[in-house]
């Protein structure tokens, strides 16, 4: 990896000399991105906690069902205030003070998470067929997360729309409307 001082010499264009040892011929791999460095860390924690299963799981044996507990177990390092039902400060989105309910991952965390590891399960040669994380049952639970923490926190969640580029034509559009139906 490229330390912070390499990078700035290299961008101030420093003529210092190579250190003896350090010649032309020893190349470092390019820096690798934010999200491939995660993509990487997600994936070898994912083998791990197959590993670590009692008994262990081959990642050929993987299902849906080992992704969910995966999930379900990360919980316990969340920190997303997330209110029970009988909490008295369920639904409200800036509680006026503390409660027991239990810390929890994102749903947006998870959404990236399940993301970053249904590539990586093709890029280490995973089909696309057979990939666990692309399981109708995970969209399921990540739909129910979310839907559950937008409740929990007051807020609805809203899809973000996409926005629709202008039509274009030779004539004049100024009069144009859309109607809704």
């Amino acid at each position: 990896m490229m330390s912070i001082n390499k990078g700035k010499e290299i961008a101030g264009g420093s003529s210092r000399p190579t250190p003896a040892g350090a010649g032309a011929d020893q190349q470092s791999p390019p820096a690798l991105s934010r999200y491939v460095s995660q993509k990487r860390r997600d994936w070898n924690t994912f083998g791990q906690y197959l590993k670590n299963q009692r008994p262990p799981v081959a990642l050929s044996l993987c299902n849906a069902n080992h992704v969910l507990d995966f999930l379900r177990y990360l919980d316990q390092f969340g920190k997303t205030k997330v209110h029970l039902q009988g909490c008295m400060f369920f639904g409200q989105p800036e509680p006026p003070g503390p409660c027991t309910c239990p810390l929890k991952q994102a749903w947006g965390s998870l959404d990236a998470l399940i993301g970053r590891l249904r590539a990586a399960y093709e890029e280490n040669g995973g089909l696309p067929e057979t990939n666990p994380f692309a399981s109708g049952s995970i969209r399921v639970y990540l739909r129910e997360v979310r839907d559950s923490q937008a409740k929990a926190r007051g807020i609805p969640y809203k899809k973000k729309k996409k926005k629709k580029s202008p039509l274009k034509s030779n004539e004049d559009t100024s009069s144009f409307t859309v109607q809704q139906s």
